[in-house]
């Protein structure tokens, strides 16, 4: 892996040279393009594109319906800088602008909405959100505007709800594919009177998967009504409800990773989960005048989880159920004057929870686990009530027609309250247990971004942004052999960007982006090797540094043919990154402790590269036909914090392609992995484990269906 800083910086160059070399191609009036593709995360109102200083990346529509996304990596890493992998059925981790891990970096969204309270963070959320029936994805990368607190520190990434129809309309759309996959996507809507419109969705999914014992089921309905009514009052109401059945997948060694793909340690019920989402959302929103505007969006969220950890069925296995429920209200009031707007708003949330842990006792054949049996015996069982008010202020004002300025502050305050419903002293070193406590955090966060217009069709700007991310419940109260816990402080992030982006000859659409960030008082999560077997630790690590370059073109090579290319190059490394790992030492016999320090080091499980290039194909001798050749590259990564052993990463061909017989039919398929390429979706191992562990990719696979519409 390289550590040249010019290697990371070449792309720069681009910054200098792509104005003065187009500057010839501007032009007095534009098309629809992405200099004025519409983007709603950034305010929860529909901005243009020209008017944010910070890199988003979009999936239209008209892409998803193309693409008909398995799972949500089909789509979103499709964006420059940004990795979804797949863990099995819609199982998944993410990276972007940090390494691919289950930390809650990321805020996930529903209309601007998040799908879960902060502090409830799950690396899998994304199966909660109906992704493939959703109007457009919005990827917001590095930290977002002061209307989000909490999580969203790497990106964060909104899925946008389709509006009700204007007029009745009625599609259905039927796949089949490889492994058992079937998948059945219904979705119709009307006008209700003259003041209402209605749209339903349901999205139904099952797959046996191609390892052994590796089925997976989802029901997802959404439902969204859009009214006026009256002059100046609007509302949009959105219910969502989701239902994931997933099988657990194990990782496998290199010998089986190689020769026997299809093997599964994990029979029956072991690793998996059954998870129910439940959102309802009712945004009302009143246009005093044409300068003002004032929202209320009160929420309702519901969850509950029933899972088996599979990365701890073999030193502490556990069956976990967690039920939360949380009621919220976002308050926004902006005002515009003569150059610019001010928003100001509060996000208040409470969430009740509850967490059940049971022990129980796995059942091995051979090396395979294949049952389990209750013991009856709780480890844990606690309820927990969390509270947060924050308030925020943004404005944005342009000082002269070329010129864009923003700014904003956020100070999020929170409270747990917890408390332990089994009373009895703890006695288990391997299981502590916190006493009854409240926890309190507030946080503030400064944002700055500032648009320079080039010319009218290239723009540069420029942001910093401070961003934070509370420790979960789960983290501070299930500490396992971890002590102290619920000390652990809260992880800051400081990010800075720069980036270009524009249209040459109303035809070409680029972007740049390069951005420094640095992360202090990472939670770190590792397994010390004790007398009595391997712990888990808990801590506060210290200092990591993200830096990187993101390029995305897209643009029609003659006639017939589209392009889209997106690359990014990374380096991220540990600053000051330490802690105390416990060892057996064969030498002596006995149990060892060392202090750690991997400053210096590059992060692990941190890709060096990520590219994805798209070559279309709309022939004009077959109205209606579009083929699709698409390239998917993950760079190299060191698979743990000693940078001893690597993952080489992997390149992907898929192929897509989408007749549309007639107005009302369509046909597609798509063939994933062409070429039957072995890859590991994610690849790790634990310090001073030389054994890598394997999660293999999907091997060749076709797809196809059929759409109607009515």
């Amino acid at each position: 892996m390289s550590h040249s800083a010019p290697y990371l910086l070449r792309p720069l160059a681009l910054i200098a040279l792509i104005p003065a070399t187009l500057a010839a191609t501007e032009t007095a009036s534009l098309p629809d393009n992405a200099l004025e593709q519409v983007i709603v995360t950034a305010t929860r109102e529909a901005k243009t594109r020209s008017e944010l200083a910070e890199s988003v990346g979009v999936i239209s529509e008209e892409a998803l319906e193309h693409i008909a996304p398995a799972h949500p990596a089909d789509a979103l890493n499709r964006v420059a800088g940004v990795h979804v992998n797949n863990l099995g059925g819609e199982g998944h981790m993410t990276s972007i602008r940090q390494p691919i891990s289950t930390a809650g970096v990321y805020l996930f969204l529903e209309d601007g909405i998040p799908t879960r309270p902060t502090g409830f963070f799950n690396h899998n959320g994304l199966y909660e959100i109906n992704v493939p029936q959703s109007a457009q994805l919005e990827v917001t990368k590095g930290p977002a505007s002061a209307l989000y607190g909490s999580d969203a520190i790497g990106g964060v990434i909104n899925a946008v709800t389709k509006a009700a129809p204007d007029a009745a309309e009625f599609s259905i759309n039927g796949e089949l594919g490889a492994d058992g996959w079937q998948r059945a996507l219904i979705s119709g809507g009307n006008k209700l009177g003259e003041s209402s419109a209605f749209r339903l969705d349901l999205n139904s999914t099952a797959s046996e998967g191609f390892r052994e014992e590796a089925d997976y089921t989802r029901t997802s309905m959404s439902g969204r009504l859009d009214s006026q009514f009256a002059e100046g009052w609007d509302s949009k109401t959105v219910l969502s409800y989701s239902t994931i059945d997933q099988s657990g997948v194990s990782g496998l060694e290199e010998e089986d990773y190689r020769n026997n793909v299809q093997k599964n340690l994990y029979h029956g019920d072991i690793g998996g989960r059954d998870i129910e989402a439940f959102r309802l959302s009712s945004e009302l929103s009143y246009t005093p005048d044409e300068k003002s505007l004032i929202t209320a969006t009160p929420f309702v969220r519901h969850n509950t989880s029933a899972m088996m950890p599979s990365w701890m069925v073999t030193y502490d296995p556990n069956i976990r159920d967690t039920e939360f429920s949380s009621y919220g209200l976002l308050l926004k009031y902006r005002r515009d004057f003569d150059g610019g707007e001010v928003i100001v708003g509060v996000d208040a949330d409470y969430t009740p929870s509850e967490y059940r842990e049971e022990r129980i006792t796995a059942t091995q054949d051979g090396e395979y686990f294949v049952d389990y049996a209750r013991t009856g015996e709780l480890t844990y069982h606690f309820e927990a009530e969390q509270t947060s008010v924050s308030p925020y202020v943004h404005a944005e004002f342009a000082p002269s027609a070329n010129w864009l300025l923003s700014a904003g502050l956020r100070y999020d305050v929170f409270e747990v309250d917890y408390e332990d419903q089994l009373g009895t002293p703890n006695t288990d070193p391997s299981h502590f247990r916190p006493a009854s406590q409240s926890r309190d955090y507030d946080n503030l966060s400064p944002k700055l971004g500032a648009v320079y217009k080039l010319s009218d069709s290239h723009q540069l700007y420029a942001s910093y942004r401070r961003a934070f991310r509370a420790p979960t419940v789960g983290t501070l109260f299930r500490p396992g052999s971890s002590e102290g816990t619920t000390e652990l402080e809260p992880v800051t992030s400081v990010s800075q960007e720069i980036g270009l982006r524009g249209i040459v000859a109303e035809r070409v659409n680029y972007e740049v982006a390069v951005y420094d960030m640095t992360t202090e008082n990472d939670i770190v999560s590792y397994i010390s090797n004790t007398d009595e077997g391997n712990d888990r630790k808990t801590t506060n690590a210290g200092e990591t540094s993200h830096q990187g370059v993101e390029v995305s073109v897209q643009a029609p090579v003659g006639q017939q043919w589209q392009l889209g290319v997106s690359y990014a190059a990374m380096r991220q490394q540990y600053e000051d990154y330490s802690y105390v790992f416990s060892r057996f030492d064969p030498s002596c016999f006995c149990m060892v402790s060392e202090n750690l320090n991997f400053a210096g080091n590059d992060i692990s499980r941190a890709p060096e590269s990520l590219a994805n290039v798209t070559l279309a194909y709309t022939p004009e001798w077959l109205t209606g036909l579009r083929m699709e050749l698409e390239w998917s590259h993950m760079g190299d990564y060191y698979t743990d914090e000693t940078n001893t052993q690597q993952y080489a990463g992997h390149e992907l061909f898929n192929l897509r392609a989408t007749h549309d017989v007639g107005e009302d039919l369509s046909v597609y398929a798509r063939l994933s992995n062409i070429t039957d390429e072995r890859y590991s979706t994610y690849t790790s191992n634990q310090v001073g484990d030389e054994d890598l562990s394997y999660r293999p990719g999907l091997p060749r696979s076709l797809f196809a269906g059929v759409r109607y519409r009515f």
